[in-house]
């Protein structure tokens, strides 16, 4: 005896599964979808690739002075973007200057993101006492403002790289935990994690397998705004001169060095303080559109 096959059943038989796309794959779907995310991607790569290929890149010696150069203005002879107070070239300079630049204000991010998660998974998951003794200590540290926090650091260790980066790490550390402390509470009481706890999993699988996946992407996006931030208070170091120290080239001490020129070169002495701003602003719009593409929401 034949058995007739429903419509709605042969159109089932005959449909090919189709994989349902990831979160991730459809973050990077509308993150694709953004002119102003694209843009701002690009001009970091841009950035980027330049920090990496300046040696090849610069017209001329970062460091050859020539006091019978100095201060030229934009356009002079064979410096494009002029001369600096001592005759340097002031575009290879900046190009050589990405690597600090970038390096300063990414590198604090990173560790700080390592580390301030560790901490707020921890706290956010223990929850009780564990949890108030370690948010009451980050809470110390979190209420300095920043850039108070990271000048009195820079100031007690002395002025160099690792000291600048030992302090804006500690500075950025407080934010991410509180973040993830705050995610990983929100997670903790979700049915899947009740689940695999009355399943008989242990605190580090459920950590591992079900937390992980569900807060490093909150994390991650607040993490990626702090850069621009990073990037600022490392170049009010270099400023200051509790960060990067001369000759090397570096934006915020470029700054520095340049500020006696402001009335003579005023342009030539804007340029680092230009580059540090379309580099904030880029990682400030580019995270932006990272968290709107994160939002289910939309």
């Amino acid at each position: 005896m034949s058995t007739a096959i429903t419509a709605p059943a042969a159109v089932a038989a005959n449909t090919p599964y189709e994989r349902s796309a990831g979160f991730w794959t459809g973050v990077l779907r509308k993150l694709a979808r953004d002119p102003v995310a694209i843009g701002a991607a690009i001009v970091l790569l841009l950035l980027v690739a330049m920090a990496l290929f300046a040696p090849l890149l610069t017209p001329h010696d970062p460091y050859q002075a020539s006091m019978l150069k100095r201060l030229k203005p934009i356009g002079f002879e064979n410096y494009l973007l002029g001369t600096d107070e001592l005759g340097r070239d002031m575009l290879s300079r900046l190009m050589v200057g990405a690597r600090l630049s970038l390096f300063m204000g990414i590198t604090p991010v990173l560790i700080a993101l390592v580390i301030g998660s560790g901490i707020g998974i921890l706290a956010g998951y223990a929850g009780g006492l564990v949890n108030t003794l370690i948010m009451r200590t980050i809470d110390v540290l979190y209420a300095f403002p920043s850039v108070l926090l990271a000048i009195a650091l820079s100031g007690a260790l002395g002025a160099g790289i690792g000291n600048a980066l030992l302090s804006l790490t500690i500075v950025f550390i407080p934010p991410i935990a509180r973040v993830a402390e705050s995610v990983t509470t929100q997670v903790r009481s979700r049915d899947y994690v009740e689940a695999a706890r009355a399943s008989g999993a242990g605190a580090f699988t459920i950590v591992r397998v079900h937390v992980l996946g569900n807060v490093l992407g909150p994390i991650f996006v607040y993490s990626t705004s702090l850069i621009a931030v990073s990037m600022i208070l490392a170049s009010g170091l270099s400023f200051l001169g509790l960060g990067v120290k001369p000759p090397e080239p570096e934006w915020g001490l470029m700054l520095n060095t340049l500020r006696t020129a402001i009335y003579t070169q005023p342009w030539v002495a804007a340029l680092p303080g230009l580059m540090i701003f379309i580099t904030s602003i880029s990682f400030n719009l580019l995270s932006d559109s990272l968290r709107s593409a994160m939002d289910v929401k939309n």
